[in-house]
């Protein structure tokens, strides 16, 4: 066996050559005729006693196909590994002209798409803007309105009032192809909120949909069902055919509803309440500003590391590797999307090898149980029944095959990746209101 490694004029391809002589396939392939011969089930033959040139015959070009492949695949893999190529990928097979009836002699050739080596950003050449949310009163008096429209007792009234919901349907003018179910918030209506007011159930109202909203784009697709780009540009006139109107009696604050929102006794008092959600809201703000600064440093990451990817070996490696899934127009269409995936990949192996990275059985074990803990509202629990919950975590993480511990793995080791690279980026605290990170922070 001979293997030849060519690389491409771009330096970010290559051609691997596998040539094959009958002294390297004709032992396996013998040996495999043998054992067919004493399994074979021939009329005419006792089982053990057809002759090897009768399956020879009969199933040899089979027999040599699949001792060739075997062969290919163990060169190949041995070949790349052995010299250190990182590559893209799979190796993609050539086409090749073979005759398995008349050669001896076999040449085979895969194309390589190559991963070069780069460098990461130099440290602290990247800022990051990290949101230091207030909660305001409005946002705590929004939560409130949410907790008073989950707990407290709905009723559908035949008039409107303010504060309640319009349920029908929207469209815009008369495009019946825009038609959509919507519940509208009479109270987050900022101008004609008259008009919403006095309405019956079968009543038809025509507005301009930018304007009541005062073009807030996060209150008009969150009733609406619009992306948040659509609401930024909708204008002209829309109509809202009422069908019902949902009304709710906030409950009181007393201890039922303080242990349906918190769980039993967990807090006894308004004050506690009140101190109870403001923490609440404010640990959901701090970790969707956490969030935030991940997505930036991943973005960022990306975009100030030059890479050279062999662009047309991906996009065709995209297609094969996901075949009758993308078609080549697909991969084209989104082809940066993919491009800067392939980066991110890169780079998050670079940082892991580099930094020798690694995640343990038990931090994997750890989280897990920490996850079944968080789902039955269990903070602190005895040690028997923390025995019990690792049993659950190690069915949990042997389930589909061991997929589920894989996935686990990945996301501890993600984590372990974005925690180095925060170390390595300048990270600036921007103080900013709730309702203005909604709007543009979280955006």
């Amino acid at each position: 066996m001979n293997i030849s490694f060519d690389k491409n004029d771009d330096q970010l391809s290559a051609i691997l050559t596998v040539h094959l002589t009958e002294a390297d396939y004709s032992p396996a392939v013998d040996e495999k005729l043998k054992e067919y011969s004493k399994k074979a089930q021939i009329k005419g033959f006792r089982p053990g006693k057809v002759p090897v040139g009768l399956v020879r015959k009969m199933y040899g070009k089979g027999i040599l196909g699949e001792e060739i492949n075997s062969l290919l695949g163990k060169a190949v893999d041995g070949y790349i590994k052995e010299n250190n190529i990182k590559i893209l990928g799979e190796p993609l097979p050539l086409p090749s002209e073979v005759n398995f009836d008349t050669d001896k002699d076999f040449d085979f050739q895969f194309e390589l798409g190559l991963l070069p080596d780069f460098e990461l950003p130099a440290d602290q050449s990247i800022t990051i803007d990290r949101h230091q949310v207030s909660v305001d009163d409005a946002t705590l008096e929004e939560t409130y309105d949410q907790i008073g429209r989950q707990f407290g007792e709905s009723t559908n009234p035949e008039v409107s009032e303010a504060g309640d919901y319009l349920y029908g349907k929207l469209k815009k003018g008369d495009d019946e192809a825009t038609e959509r179910p919507v519940l509208l918030p009479i109270n987050k209506v900022k101008n004609g909120a008259d008009k919403f007011i006095g309405v019956k159930p079968g009543d038809v109202l025509t507005f301009d949909l930018a304007d009541a909203f005062a073009g807030n784009a996060n209150d008009i697709a969150s009733f609406s069902g619009l992306s948040k780009e659509e609401a930024a540009n909708v204008s002209g006139e829309y109509t809202l055919s009422v069908e019902k109107i949902n009304r709710t009696t906030k409950p009181e604050h007393d201890q039922e509803l303080f242990d349906k929102v918190f769980g039993k006794d967990i807090v006894t008092s308004k004050e506690e309440f009140d101190e109870k959600v403001r923490a609440t809201v404010q640990e959901n703000y701090d970790r969707e500003a956490e969030n935030l600064v991940n997505r930036q440093i991943i973005d960022k990451m990306v975009d100030a590391t030059t890479v050279q990817i062999p662009t047309e070996f991906f996009k065709k490696w995209l297609v094969r590797a996901n075949a009758g899934k993308l078609t080549a127009e697909q991969v084209e269409e989104h082809y940066a999307d993919y491009e800067r995936e392939l980066k991110w990949s890169m780079i998050r192996n670079k940082v892991v090898e580099e930094q020798e990275l690694k995640v343990s059985n038990d931090e994997i074990v750890e989280r897990t149980m920490q996850k079944i803990m968080g789902q039955f509202n269990l903070p602190e629990i005895s040690e028997e029944l923390q025995e019990s919950v690792r049993g659950f975590a190690d069915n949990f993480l042997r389930q589909e095959n061991g997929k589920n511990y894989v996935n686990e793995y990945e996301a501890i080791l993600a984590e372990k990746v974005i925690e180095n690279l925060r170390g390595k980026v300048v990270v600036n605290d921007n103080p900013i209101s709730a309702e203005d990170f909604r709007t543009q922070g979280a955006s």
